[in-house]
């Protein structure tokens, strides 16, 4: 277990171990999560990274069309009714 001193302004280092185990550096961005009580600490490319997943496993059995495609369709379709009302 480590322990950090508070300093002035709710100020708390994050030690080294920790900021190197989180890849995080300064001018990074960190997220603070309260969690049961507890506070977690993640890097935002964690939480990137952590919802890359659960859209992944989310879609995974996806077996309708692309839904970029579909989009993609639409906004061509949209575009050419605007051409036409110019």
């Amino acid at each position: 277990m480590n322990t950090a001193i508070m300093s002035q302004g709710g100020r708390v280092v994050i030690p080294k171990q920790y900021r190197e185990k989180l890849g995080v550096k300064e001018g990074d961005e960190v997220i603070w999560t309260e969690v049961d009580g507890q506070i977690v600490l993640t890097s935002r490319r964690q939480e990137l990274e952590r919802a890359e997943r659960f859209f992944d496993r989310l879609m995974a059995d996806y077996t309708g069309p692309s839904l970029a495609d579909e989009l993609i369709t639409e906004r061509r379709a949209e575009s050419v009714r605007e051409d036409e009302h110019e």
